[in-house]
């Protein structure tokens, strides 16, 4: 505001406010891009949480997010998954399966906590409690790994 009344004065003839005007301007501007990089960095990092929590995010980190991040999070969610749904066949193709290329199909994993019943494909159901060890397919227990139920053990 101060800077448009100072434009006013410069164009009525004061033309000493020129290089404040010009200083300002470039001050506003740099704030600008400051501001736009830290919103797209911050983009990046909640997008990076769809990856590596999944679709439901914990609640400490939902509590640093302002209402619209929370909104973009949900929208991006529903994107990736009508995304994977399109590609795949009938079932559709879970992106967000292997993060990293695997060097072998099953891997041992430690519980770390109770979980209950959990059902691999060929139809067996293991019992998923604190301090126990399995030999499980690593696609069906990445996701318990990130989500801190399982712990690869190398």
């Amino acid at each position: 505001e101060r800077n448009q009344a100072d434009v006013s004065e410069a164009k009525a003839g004061r033309t000493d406010l020129i290089f404040l005007i010009r200083f300002r301007h470039c001050c506003l501007l740099r704030n600008q891009r400051c501001i736009l990089a830290y919103l797209y960095d911050r983009l990046l990092r909640i997008r990076a949480l769809r990856w590596e929590y999944g679709s439901v995010l914990p609640n400490t980190i939902q509590f640093h997010m302002s209402a619209e991040e929370v909104e973009w999070f949900n929208r991006y969610k529903k994107s990736l998954a009508t995304y994977m749904r399109s590609i795949g066949g009938e079932e559709g193709l879970d992106l967000t399966q292997d993060i990293k290329p695997p060097k072998s199909l099953y891997i041992e994993v430690r519980c770390l906590k109770d979980y209950g019943e959990f059902e691999i494909d060929d139809g067996t159901t293991i019992l998923l409690k604190k301090n126990s060890q399995h030999f499980l397919p690593r696609w069906k227990c990445e996701q318990l790994i990130r989500q801190g139920v399982l712990e690869h053990i190398l």
